[in-house]
């Protein structure tokens, strides 16, 4: 991640009118600059002092670069990186994720004589992919940019993720082993966390997800994620007090972040604290429109039996939802959740869940999904077969526990 600078940043928009100011000149420049996405307005909650100052003249700075020379390939992937970034920070997928790829497609395709523009365009477009649930198609992206660069941590971060998402357990602890071996980072710390708890060592886990936060910066994005993801280890696996402590740890040194501040609401539901749970929940909304957080305050409302009001939030749902599998978001596991644990249709969870089974049937979070809805459809054989299947990586993760204690009962 960019540090940010001290100095004082010029305010976007007066370089961009200063940039294109007038004459011929200003329309050839507009011409050539015309196809670059924008840079969306960040809510006043999310800005960040020098964190938005310098998005907003980071991406000035390479619209002017991109006016001198619309071929530069080091301006499209500086752009693209910056997209995912906003993309993570504001919540706005479809308007980022598609801009990304864009200008990565754009590298990509004109076959850069830089080889290392072509890696690192490869490299961030594998992450977009991830990101978008394009598991498949990231893992063969990934492994173009492997070839051209072996020595790279993150590419193997990038391997990493989408092999353990098709279920390639031991091709992921490959991968993960080398990206540490030639990065301990929090990246590869983080990589080495998720691999531990999905093979049942939640100690393990915990413990290099510590190291992960230890070696971010403070207040940064990528450590305030780390942290959330200690936290939600921590809450996982019984332990509240910590998980509570580490997302209003998160919140001192990156204020209104909103994944933290609905985790807090998260806990407050599961302790039965539905109006602290709301408040939370309502704030993290206020934010960012992050569609998870809207089916949060569904659960909140659905309980409840405010049946208006959770209808309202579906009428809402459904159309994020929609947007984003429109700019290409495979939200098979979203929908699947949704119609099983809010809506009361297995049938329609079903249809979701096998969906994304067809993709990824090696994957212990699909067949645990898929375990879910046949014990809800009173399918025991189907339950046995796709909990066995969770199961192959010995993950003890809670869901999986009741189905196989379940499956015990019989």
């Amino acid at each position: 991640m960019n540090v940010f600078s001290p100095l004082k940043f010029i305010f976007f928009s007066g370089l961009i009118s200063l940039l294109f100011s007038c004459g011929s000149q200003t329309e050839t420049k507009t011409n050539l600059t015309s196809n670059v996405p924008a840079l969306l307005e960040r809510s006043e909650k999310i800005q960040l002092d020098k964190e938005w100052d310098f998005s907003q003249n980071f991406y000035a700075k390479q619209l002017v670069t991109l006016s001198e020379n619309p071929d530069d390939a080091t301006a499209k992937i500086n752009l693209a990186q910056l997209f995912t970034k906003e993309a993570r920070v504001t919540g706005e997928h479809g308007h980022y994720y598609p801009a990304a790829l864009k200008m990565l497609n754009e590298v990509i395709d004109s076959k850069p004589e830089d080889i290392n523009q072509l890696f690192i365009a490869l490299t961030t477009k594998a992450g977009v992919q991830l990101s978008l649930h394009n598991f498949a198609e990231a893992k063969i992206t990934g492994e173009k940019a492997l070839r051209i660069n072996p020595a790279n941590a993150q590419i193997y971060g990038v391997l990493v993720d989408a092999n353990v998402e098709l279920g390639n357990y031991k091709e992921a602890v490959a991968m993960s082993d080398k990206m540490i071996s030639v990065k301990p980072d929090i990246r590869s710390y983080s990589r080495v966390s998720y691999l531990r708890e999905i093979h049942g060592d939640v100690a393990g886990a915990i413990q290099a997800m510590e190291m992960a936060v230890k070696s971010g910066y403070p207040g940064y994005e990528e450590t305030a994620w780390a942290m959330l993801t200690l936290g939600e280890l921590y809450q996982q696996y019984g332990q509240d007090e910590k998980a509570l402590a580490v997302y209003q740890e998160i919140l001192n040194t990156r204020a209104d972040y909103p994944f933290a501040v609905a985790a807090i609401g998260d806990i407050y539901y599961n302790s039965n604290d539905s109006k602290k749970a709301e408040s939370y929940i309502k704030e993290a909304m206020d934010i960012i429109p992050e569609v998870g957080f809207y089916i949060q305050m569904a659960h909140i409302y659905n309980d409840r039996n405010q049946i208006e009001k959770r209808d309202e939030l579906i009428a809402e749902i459904f159309p994020m939802l929609e947007d984003d599998e429109a700019n290409g978001h495979n939200m098979n596991m979203e929908y699947a959740s949704l119609y099983l644990d809010l809506l009361d249709n297995p049938d329609k969870a079903l249809e979701y869940a096998d969906k994304e089974y067809r993709k990824r049937p090696l994957n212990i979070d699909t067949n645990r999904m898929l375990a879910k809805i046949y014990q809800v459809k009173n399918d025991k054989e189907k339950v046995a077969i796709h909990t066995k299947a969770a199961s192959v990586t010995n993950s003890v993760h809670p869901e999986l526990e009741v189905l196989k204690a379940t499956l015990a009962l019989r």
